[in-house]
């Protein structure tokens, strides 16, 4: 056993030790409540190895701390100034209204949603962001942040505070449903749309959403293709729901390249109100999606070709490069998931992710201009500049998952209402009744 420094209790949410116990191929989080007993639950499953996907780096601590050290990790969060990464995205939810009453939301958005933050409370957030972190890639969020009839203008305002890079977190219902909708998302600066899409068949949408959404699906590709919107396709993978077309959604996303950009897969983290602990066979972790890619493409994608992240976490992410290639084949881009020993800065990681995706996430641009008869290595060129397509995968941790060393080096924040930086999975997390830490309590003035 490797001991890791803390976890949660998934009844009271108390801070408890915690450690991995590797049994075979299979790694568990074990911590014992001294009021409600052991949990043990999965986390890694086969190759690559648990500890081969370590990576060590140095930290790099917020520019502007808000709340300081005082109970101990998860329950300072502000960001603390104990936080080990400065903010690489910030999440800012815009509404808590949504057009969907999905099973699996992060949000728990519903009919009883509080007003929408106007305006000026708005423009106080990413004030409060550029404040703590600079610059860094803002992700519009909700509920469903399309119910908001004047996000158009939601957008120029995030543009006018300096910010370089948007991007919509969206089921993109209103965008299939309303003709020339994208176009004026796009006209106001959108750079980037992060889109919910969990398979192929009305099927996966109906048990995961609650309908039938495959047309709308489809028809909002199409019209974001149009408006020249970078489109990431993100789908929560369910066992015994869509694990099983893990390569088929590659092979989509490949075939509308270069339009899409990416493919974001999320394993299912279970937040919310729960009587019994989710078992283990409701569960799939990161290097079982790596192999199901693997064998779902033929081979075409390999384990071998994901790496770990270099600005969250090792054991948050994977993600791989590829070039669309004119038969469509997919060809590597990225090296081989190999760690190296030598700890790099988690600052360096965080500025390589942000400049990838303001590069790789939004629509691309013109092909290179090339001489006549490019040779080959011209052609590869001229093709990798626009037909890339990024494959990745993060595991975000609920209350029987979570890591406090995983969350310590989070970079994505979400903006809660009083201006605090909050590492996501400690935002959403909740007890197994449904109670949160932080979700629905940040409240109040946005002073430090």
């Amino acid at each position: 056993m490797s001991r890791i420094p803390r976890s949660v209790c998934p009844v009271c949410l108390k801070p408890i030790p915690a450690e991995h116990e590797t049994i075979g191929d299979e790694t568990f989080l074990v911590k014992t409540c001294p009021d409600h007993g052991e949990f043990r639950t999965v986390v890694w499953r086969g190759q690559p190895a648990f500890e081969d996907w370590s990576r060590v780096k140095i930290p790099s601590l917020p520019k502007t701390p808000f709340t300081r050290v005082d109970k101990g990790c998860p329950l300072d969060c502000g960001l603390c100034d104990a936080h080990r990464q400065h903010t690489c995205t910030a999440i800012t939810e815009v509404t808590w209204r949504c057009d969907l009453g999905c099973p699996v939301c992060f949000a728990s958005s519903g009919k009883s949603a509080p007003p929408d933050p106007t305006h000026e409370e708005l423009g106080v957030l990413f004030d409060r962001v550029k404040e703590a972190s600079g610059y860094c890639n803002i992700q519009l969020s909700g509920g469903e942040p399309t119910v908001r009839d004047d996000l158009p203008d939601v957008i120029r305002l995030v543009k006018s505070r300096g910010f370089p890079f948007i991007q919509l977190n969206t089921n993109g219902l209103r965008i299939g449903r309303e003709k020339g909708y994208a176009a004026t998302l796009a006209e106001a600066g959108l750079d980037s749309v992060f889109f919910q899409f969990d398979g192929l068949s009305d099927d996966v949408y109906e048990t995961l959403r609650g309908r039938p959404l495959v047309d709308l699906k489809l028809a909002a590709l199409h019209a974001l293709a149009e408006a020249g919107v970078g489109v990431v396709l993100v789908p929560t993978i369910i066992p015994g729901v869509n694990e099983h077309i893990l390569g088929a959604i590659v092979e989509f996303a490949a075939e509308h390249s270069p339009h899409v950009r990416g493919v974001h897969f999320q394993p299912v983290s279970y937040f919310g109100r729960y009587a019994q602990s989710p078992t283990d066979a409701q569960r799939i972790t990161l290097p079982e999606i790596m192999r199901l890619l693997e064998k779902q493409t033929g081979g075409a994608l390999q384990a071998n070709h994901f790496m770990p992240p270099g600005c969250e976490h090792s054991h948050c992410s994977f993600h791989a490069n590829y070039m669309v290639t004119e038969s469509g084949r997919l060809q590597k881009l990225s090296a081989d998931g190999k760690c190296g020993c030598k700890p790099r800065p988690a600052s360096e990681g965080a500025d390589k992710a942000k400049a990838f995706v303001k590069r790789q996430w939004v629509a691309p641009g013109k092909t290179l201009p090339m001489a006549d008869g490019p040779d080959a290595l011209d052609a590869f060129i001229s093709r990798a500049a626009t037909h890339t397509l990024a494959v990745s995968a993060m595991a975000f941790q609920d209350a029987w998952t979570l890591d406090l060393e995983r969350l310590k080096g989070c970079c994505i924040h979400e903006v809660s209402p009083d201006g605090r930086l909050i590492p996501f999975c400690a935002y959403n997390l909740t007890s197994m009744d449904g109670e949160t830490l932080y979700r629905g309590k940040c409240h109040g003035s946005s002073s430090s």
